[in-house]
């Protein structure tokens, strides 16, 4: 199987330096990436469900916690149940860690970037 075979999708912000550092390792790798930009087409609970379950990681840890929205909606709070925190990332995708690379039911955040190298092999 070739790597144009496999298909690998990104969450991708634009204006991170770490997501376009990551497409552009992607893209020297030979890998033609589905690019999601999550900021306009926001992932639903579903796929975020999905996500974290192929991270093996909770909600509070795919959150990007400096920002505004952490702050102002209290993400902060223990009694928050992991749903809660799904829907604020759902609601608010800023919120969402990036970039995410995803590849045959693997996914890694790209932070750095060098890390997606981990699951392309």
């Amino acid at each position: 199987m070739s790597k144009q075979d496999t298909k690998t999708r990104i969450f991708h912000n634009p204006r991170c330096s770490k997501s376009r550092q990551t497409l552009q390792l992607l893209n020297e790798q030979g890998i033609e990436a589905d690019v999601v930009e999550y900021l306009k087409e926001p992932p639903d609970a579903e796929t975020l469900q999905q996500i974290l379950q192929m991270l093996a990681i909770g909600p509070r840890d795919l959150m990007r916690k400096n920002e505004d929205e952490y702050k102002t909606l209290q993400l902060q709070r223990a009694e928050l149940s992991d749903d809660e925190l799904i829907q604020a990332m759902v609601n608010n995708p800023k919120l969402i860690e990036r970039p995410i690379v995803i590849r045959d039911g693997k996914a890694i955040i790209g932070r750095p970037p060098e890390k997606v190298l981990d699951i392309l092999s």
